[in-house]
């Protein structure tokens, strides 16, 4: 099979088209044939160096969400048939024509979902419907602020706290992109650069005083910090992201004070359990959104599988408004 193979660390011009040995499935695991799927920060990271994959994923073909037909079913597997639609989430190796999936991390996809749409969506969905959704426990009527809200899975939650009857925030580098977001439901944003003093009144302006229920951060860094002064009491900070740092000032008294909640959450290394249960949440409450085109994933641009390397350039620019997508096969 063809397969988006790092030859070493560095940049995009690492990345190349190789054969490769195709997978094959075990008990409980299916052959996917691979039509679409979509660039993560996770795979710039890994073919610079600086994450490796889980155990158990190639170590040198990245591609963390896939769309594709079950072409083969392993012993033991019952839940999919030959042919069916499928996505889902893997460690690594989704940028390739075949990849291994354990049946149980897989999603049936609606049928008004191309395979370019299909294929950018599990990562940014699954990530904010289990952050926002499972864990955070997001309400009808709260007020949620997204950081990064361009990015595909600030996109993503917007449009499912606007699903739930929820009011999305948001903060991006660039009045573009809140515009843009704007179209989309966003009810306010504010740019944001290193400067974050205009975080704190610009969130009390628009809740009244009130402060967030939910922030969503998909950045990290010092802007972790700055969001737990936006927070009503009862919040929950929600970290997704370190893109700007992994450290931060906390101010613990505002936390005892309003008995907040901060949590962690990534879906890259959880084992099957944890994923198998993000995925089954996805599948009910998510997929009919997809199918009734209440939600849909915001396609930034498509590249084929041998324009990889372009892709990574496009991403790496964070000009990016949705996802950059890959097309694998027809």
């Amino acid at each position: 099979m063809r397969a988006v193979v790092i030859t070493r660390s560095g940049g995009p011009e690492v990345l190349a088209i190789r054969e490769v040995d195709a997978p094959r499935p075990g008990s409980g695991e299916v052959l996917v044939r691979i039509r679409g799927s979509a660039l993560n920060r996770a795979d710039v990271l890994q073919r610079q160096g600086r994450y490796p994959a889980p155990p158990g994923a190639p170590a040198d073909i990245p591609g963390l969400e896939f769309a594709g037909e079950i072409e083969e079913v392993g012993l033991a597997s019952a839940r999919w048939k030959i042919g069916q639609r499928v996505f889902g989430l893997a460690g690594g190796g989704a940028h390739a024509e075949l990849i291994v999936a354990h049946e149980r991390v897989l999603a049936e996809v609606p049928e008004s979902l191309s395979w370019s749409d299909a294929g950018a969506t599990p990562e940014a969905f699954i990530t904010a419907h289990d952050a926002l959704i499972s864990q955070a426990l997001l309400q009808r009527g709260e007020r949620l602020l997204i950081h990064a809200v361009g990015s595909g899975v600030g996109l993503a939650a917007l449009q499912l706290a606007r699903a739930i009857g929820a009011i999305p925030f948001g903060t991006s580098r660039t009045s573009e992109k809140l515009d843009r977001a704007r179209q989309q439901g966003l009810e306010q944003g504010i740019t944001l650069g290193d400067d974050l003093a205009e975080l704190g009144p610009a969130v009390a302006e628009w809740t009244r005083g009130k402060g967030m229920d939910v922030v969503l951060d998909l950045v990290g860094g010092s802007l972790a910090g700055a969001s737990v002064a936006t927070l009503a009491m009862h919040g929950r900070l929600m970290l997704v992201g370190t893109v700007a740092g992994g450290r931060t000032d906390l101010d613990l008294g505002r936390m005892l004070r309003k008995r907040l909640t901060i949590r962690g959450t990534m879906l890259r290394a959880r084992a099957l359990e944890e994923k198998a249960r993000a995925i089954d949440g996805f599948a009910a409450d998510v997929v009919p959104l997809l199918a009734r085109g209440t939600v849909r994933p915001i396609i930034d641009s498509v590249f084929p599988l041998e324009r990889t390397a372009e892709a990574h350039v496009r991403l790496e620019s964070n000009a990016t408004f949705g996802k950059v997508a890959l097309t694998v096969s027809d």
